[in-house]
């Protein structure tokens, strides 16, 4: 049986989440444009300030999506990049315990003890 589930390695590479970033950012440009009216009959100078807003937006876009995405892969172990993935990163293990060795599940299934 072959493993091809892929490596965390593989799931973080800076390409794919620059054009993340990028597409993102280009949807709030086109986003701000249609809202502002640019593709409708208007003055210069009333395209040229919906332009101008829209490279700000996204801009503000792109570098906040990037931001967070790069803050949320620090939540990953460096330790465990090569380990295939095959469930959310941040649940933890099946196999931990709690230390008391109670399980938290039995204990809220169980009818109250009078």
């Amino acid at each position: 049986m072959s493993d091809d589930r892929p490596t965390r390695r593989d799931l973080m590479k800076p390409v794919q989440l620059l054009g993340l970033a990028f597409a993102a950012a280009a949807f709030a440009g086109i986003v701000t444009l249609v809202s502002m009216g640019f593709f409708q009959q208007r003055t210069a100078e009333e395209a040229q300030s919906a332009v101008v807003l829209a490279l700000i937006v996204a801009g503000v876009s792109f570098i906040a999506v990037l931001l967070i995405v790069s803050l949320l892969l620090l939540a990953v172990d460096p330790a465990q990049v090569t380990k295939p993935v095959d469930k959310p990163v941040l649940l933890p293990d099946e196999t931990e315990k709690r230390e008391d060795g109670d399980d938290p599940d039995a204990a809220a299934s169980a009818p109250p003890q009078a």
